[in-house]
């Protein structure tokens, strides 16, 4: 296939299934990154604040447009590459589920650092409107007479860009150079497309067809991560800040949430349904050759059955099934590999005989699980 080719499907790909997929999982990267604030100085360039809240640039975006954009193309740039080195040298530098389930979880932690670091700011420093009176304010009661400046308070720094204006000299916007790194270490934790579009990419044999099926899907998915870096430095140079920091917590939460769940690291909370025969959904049907066969559809909302059982000691074959599968059920992480499904259709999983116990599946991005218990024949 040509690399004109290879881009448009990887392009349709990010479009149609890897905008919300990817934007949740490396979203939070982002999200850390554009809404890291540092507190400066409360009371300076008062005037000029208020000056800026009467033109009306409150809380511009364009501030936020450098680090994004390096954002961006550094993973673009990363991408690209990795795509190149995928045509090239095939599945040797791919990625394992578990490795990915760490660096998922480690990036979860970094955002929820900066997000806890943003919140605490926040409520250490407040804010006031800019440009509502003086820097000072006159204490209740003051003597006649007497310099109201010099009996006041000072007010608390300023809310939105006219207050990071104010405190331009503390302020410390994220660098090209450290938003870019961040860009392209999203090649690191990869969403559920991007695993089904590195499995394209060692299929081509090429370094042109790897990289342009990556850039392709990096390309699909700006569009969704720039709306939201830009959206969210909006919500950090405002009143609503605090907003901010609260969806860089959910989003490093959730990463975390979904590594740990990748690499089968979360207690079972559905342990208890295992113990009943009942709760088995699905069992293995034996054939004439002696194999286990098990059925399973990867939908859009998980797999189904959830739980199936199969007898221990033989070997068996699960059958995943799609239909119009474009989420990240379409990459199966199961038994320390990726399996990369189709989007209509299905792939057989052959394992061999496995002892009594269970046998734990999830999705490319750990957010859904399945589960095959093996049972003692009698």
């Amino acid at each position: 296939m040509n690399p004109a080719a290879l881009f448009a499907g990887g392009l349709a790909a990010g479009l149609a299934a890897g905008t919300a997929s990817c934007a949740a999982v490396q979203g939070g990267l982002l999200i850390g990154l554009v809404s890291r604030k540092a507190p400066g100085n409360a009371t300076a360039n008062t005037s000029a604040n208020a000056f800026e809240n009467a033109s009306g640039n409150a809380g511009r975006p364009s501030r936020a447009l450098p680090p994004v954009v390096a954002f961006l193309t550094g993973r673009l740039a990363a991408h690209t590459a990795l795509g190149a080195l995928l045509g090239l040298a095939g599945a040797a530098v791919r990625i394992g589920p578990g490795t990915r389930a760490a660096l998922l979880v480690a990036a979860g932690t970094v955002v929820v650092v900066l997000a806890v670091r943003m919140l605490r700011r926040r409520r250490e420093t407040g804010c006031s409107p800019a440009g509502e009176g003086p820097a000072r304010v006159p204490i209740v009661g003051a003597l006649p007479g007497r310099a109201t400046t010099d009996l006041g308070r000072d007010r608390p720094p300023a809310c939105g860009a006219a207050g990071a204006k104010a405190t331009r000299a503390g302020a410390r916007s994220p660098t090209v150079v450290r938003a870019a790194g961040l860009g392209m270490a999203t090649i690191l934790v990869p969403c559920g497309v991007t695993v089904g579009m590195e499995v394209v990419a060692v299929s081509t044999g090429s370094a042109a067809g790897g990289a342009a099926a990556l850039a392709g899907l990096a390309t699909g998915t700006t569009p969704a991560l720039a709306a939201l870096g830009l959206l969210v430095r909006r919500l950090a140079s405002t009143r609503l800040a605090a907003l901010a920091g609260v969806a860089a917590l959910a989003a490093g939460l959730f990463t975390i949430g979904s590594g740990l769940r990748l690499g089968g690291w979360l207690p079972d909370l559905s342990q208890a349904r295992f113990g009943s025969p009942a709760a088995a959904a699905g069992r293995a049907l034996t054939g004439a050759d002696g194999v286990q066969r098990l059925t399973v559809w990867a939908t859009g909302r998980g797999f189904r059955p959830g739980v199936a059982v199969a007898a221990a000691g033989r070997p068996v074959e699960i059958v995943f099934r799609t239909r119009d599968n474009g989420g990240c059920t379409r990459t199966v992480a199961i038994d320390d590999h990726d399996v990369v499904l189709p989007v209509n259709g299905e792939r057989v999983v052959r394992l061999a005989a496995r002892p009594e116990g269970r046998l734990r599946y999830a999705c490319g991005m750990g957010m859904y699980v399945g589960f095959v218990r093996f049972e003692r024949v009698p």
